[in-house]
C-alpha cells in the first residue's frame, strides 16, 4: 500500500531536485528523508531515483509513479477538503404546504440555495395542519402554514381567498348529497368546511381527498364534484357558487404564515425568513393572489 506521507517526499525530492532543499522544505532531516524514499522504493520493488552529486532524476518507474502520486494527494485533499465543509456546513428543515410548493421553490427557496451555499436546505412538503404539529415535535426549523386563525407565533406572509366552485355548465352542486373534492385530514380549509356544515345543509360526500390542488381542479372541471378552490386558481370552466344560495359552508379567509421552531433560531434562518418575507413584499396586490 502506498502511504501518502511517502508520496509527499517522494514529490517534495522531484520538485526540489535534492534531498537537502526538499528536507528543509517539509521540516524533515536528510537522513529521515533519505530513508522515506527508501522505504517508497522498497514498497513499489523498484528503484525511483538516481542520485548523483548533481542531485537527483528520476526513473522511469519514477515517472510514472509521480503522475500517480500527484493524484493521490490532490485527491485526498480534496476529501479532506470536502469532510470539513460537511462538517461546518448548517441544515435547516423548512416545511411548505404541499399545494403552494412550486410558487416557494420558483421565487425564495431557490434564491436562497444560490445564495447560501455553505447552508444546506431541506425541504419537505404536507398539509399545513401536520407541518404545524410536526413543527412543535422538533421535525421542522420552520414552516409555512396556513390557517384560518391569526398567527399567535408565527409571521403573516398574505391572506388568501377561497370559493366553492363548480363545472361552468355542471350539475354536480345541485346533487341531493354533494360530491366534494377536498385536502386530506389535518388541512385547515378542510377542517373549515366540517366545523361550519350544519344539519340543516345538504350530506357530504367527499368522493376525492388529495393534496393536489391540480387534483382538485380537475375534479371539478369535469363536474365530478365541487370543491373549496383558492381565488387565483379559479378558471373559466368553473363558476362560483354562493355557499348560501347553494347550502354550503361558509369559508373563511384563510392567511399564510411562517413559523420558526423556538429552538432553532439562527441568523440563517432569520435570513431565510427575511427572504421569503421580501419576495411576498415585493409583490403588487394582484401577484399575491396569484402567489
Amino acid at each position: 500500500m502506498l502511504k501518502l506521507e511517502l508520496l509527499e517526499s517522494f514529490i517534495a525530492v522531484v520538485e526540489c531536485g535534492n534531498v537537502s532543499k526538499a528536507a528543509e522544505r517539509i521540516c524533515r532531516t536528510q537522513s529521515a528523508l533519505s530513508l522515506q524514499i527508501k522505504k517508497l522504493e522498497e514498497t513499489v520493488g523498484q528503484s525511483l531515483l538516481l542520485r548523483d552529486n548533481k542531485g537527483v532524476q528520476m526513473t522511469e518507474a519514477g515517472e510514472t509513479l509521480l503522475n500517480y502520486a500527484y493524484k493521490m494527494v490532490q485527491l485526498n485533499a480534496q476529501a479532506m477538503g470536502d469532510l470539513k465543509e460537511s462538517q461546518n456546513k448548517q441544515t435547516i428543515r423548512l416545511g411548505v404546504p404541499t399545494d403552494y410548493i412550486n410558487r416557494y421553490l420558483q421565487s425564495s427557496l431557490m434564491e436562497f440555495i444560490r445564495e447560501f451555499t455553505n447552508i444546506e436546505l431541506s425541504i419537505d412538503t404536507d398539509v399545513s395542519g401536520n407541518l404545524y404539529k410536526r413543527l412543535h415535535q422538533g421535525e421542522f426549523d420552520a414552516v409555512v402554514a396556513t390557517h384560518w386563525q391569526q398567527p399567535v407565533n408565527g409571521e403573516l406572509l398574505f391572506e388568501r381567498k377561497f370559493h366553492w366552485v363548480a363545472a361552468s355548465q355542471g350539475n354536480a352542486h345541485q346533487r341531493p348529497t354533494v360530491p366534494m373534492a377536498l385536502y386530506p385530514e389535518n388541512c385547515p380549509i378542510r377542517a373549515q368546511v366540517f366545523a361550519n356544515h350544519q344539519m340543516s345543509m345538504r350530506p357530504i360526500n367527499v368522493l376525492l381527498s388529495t393534496p393536489s390542488p391540480q387534483a382538485l381542479c380537475l375534479a371539478v372541471e369535469n363536474d365530478l364534484a365541487v370543491a373549496p378552490i383558492a381565488e387565483f386558481r379559479i378558471n373559466d370552466k368553473m363558476q362560483i357558487l354562493d355557499p348560501i344560495e347553494h347550502g354550503l359552508p361558509i369559508l373563511p379567509t384563510f392567511n399564510e404564515a411562517v413559523y420558526v421552531n423556538p429552538e432553532a433560531h439562527s441568523e440563517a434562518i432569520n435570513q431565510l425568513i427575511a427572504l421569503i418575507k421580501a419576495n411576498v413584499e415585493k409583490l403588487s396586490p394582484a401577484q399575491v393572489e396569484d402567489f
